[in-house]
């Protein structure tokens, strides 16, 4: 009996119309298709499970807006927030800061805040020195200004230091004049109601033991700067003075003056081998090294620093800040010598440019330095500051 073969069925037909086993050809990816979700990728499409079906392209996307600077902060371990999230919103915001200063403040000035225009790069600068001025130093600070030769510019830099630090910091602030002998600091300062020194002060030291004294009993031995918004301790002015200042008088005339001031700033004399020069040595948190430009100025600074060295104040040194007046003219002055010198031994060198009023020996006014003159001293105050 014959044998008739099967008939094949469309279920055994391949696609190119011969027989065997049916095989699903993949299908291409469309372009309109969404990928699978991250980390959970769809089952592979098995023989009578129809693939992705086409469908209407979605809309187009959306650009999406800057990253949201708060997205990263942190909550409770449910998602519940607490109050902590408003402080750290608040310190994740970013700042729009807006240009104060310049041509760029002019321009939004006058188009009424249409240009609004951002700072800068000397705006930036310049208010980076202000935070740096203005920033906590975690208690009292001192700052000694040293050089064994007269004429310096111990006295000026004290003051302007002082000027700078209490005009941006808002007072707290007081200049010392730690002078052995005779001392101008009072004379270079704005005078008070009073003539009275250190000596008046020590004399009355009893008025201070304790929890005794008040900040108003301190004003009738210390001078208002008024507009420099610090104070003056100014040194024995006369030339027929007694004894030297002691190191336990300097101890404990500064045990009184940290009750009231937050940074002080000590004028030396000229005789490192005096005791309240040590004595300020040693209390010292930032040294200054003042100098003309010039080797008989800038010679006795590195003297001293090789003194301070030897008596094992090396780390003081190294921290230093070596600040660098310029004289009227420039005759006569080896300034590339010098800061090469004492960019090598101390932690930053800053020039100062020649002011006529701080030349003339007159009482020093904040508000008649030029602006040349006010910037470079922030510029010195920042870099000392960075040391507190």
């Amino acid at each position: 009996m014959p044998t008739t073969s099967p008939q094949p069925t469309p279920d055994d037909q391949t696609g190119d119309g011969g027989f065997g086993p049916a095989v699903e050809t993949p299908r291409q990816q469309m372009p309109w298709d969404f990928p699978p979700a991250p980390n959970q990728p769809g089952p592979p499409p098995g023989p009578n499970q129809p693939g992705p079906q086409p469908g209407p392209p979605p809309f187009p996307p959306v650009p999406s807006a800057e990253a949201d600077p708060f997205q990263e902060l942190n909550m409770l371990a449910d998602a519940t927030p607490t109050a902590e999230e408003f402080a750290r919103r608040r310190l994740a915001r970013p700042s729009q800061q807006s240009a104060t200063m310049g041509t760029r403040a002019m321009l939004r000035k006058t188009t009424f805040g249409l240009l609004n225009l951002a700072p800068g790069q000397d705006e930036l600068e310049y208010k980076k020195d202000v935070e740096t001025v203005r920033r906590n130093f975690g208690g009292l600070r001192q700052v000694t200004v040293v050089n064994p030769k007269g004429g310096a510019g111990k006295t000026v830099a004290v003051l302007l230091l002082a000027m700078t630090f209490g005009q941006k910091r808002g007072g707290y602030v007081l200049a010392w004049d730690n002078n052995e002998t005779q001392g101008t600091l009072g004379m270079r300062a704005q005078q008070d109601f009073h003539a009275r020194t250190v000596r008046d002060m020590m004399r009355d030291l009893h008025l201070f033991q304790g929890a005794q004294g008040r900040v108003g009993d301190l004003s009738q031995y210390v001078r208002s700067q008024g507009e420099g918004m610090f104070d003056v301790l100014a040194s024995d002015e006369s030339a027929t003075a007694g004894e030297m200042l002691t190191s336990d008088a300097f101890a404990e005339i500064r045990d009184v003056v940290s009750r009231f001031y937050k940074l002080i700033f000590v004028d030396t004399g000229n005789n490192v081998r005096a005791e309240n020069w040590q004595a300020a040595m040693d209390a010292t948190d930032q040294l200054v090294i003042t100098m003309s430009a010039r080797n008989d100025s800038a010679e006795p600074a590195a003297r001293a620093l090789d003194h301070l060295e030897q008596s094992g104040r090396r780390r003081l040194v190294r921290q230093a800040v070596t600040i660098v007046t310029m004289p009227p003219t420039r005759k006569d002055i080896d300034l590339q010598w010098i800061e090469q010198h004492f960019r090598a031994r101390t932690r930053a060198v800053l020039v100062a440019p020649y002011e006529r009023l701080l030349d003339s020996g007159e009482p020093i006014r904040y508000g008649e330095l030029s602006n040349k003159t006010k910037e470079a001293w922030l510029k010195i105050a920042a870099a000392v500051a960075e040391g507190l």
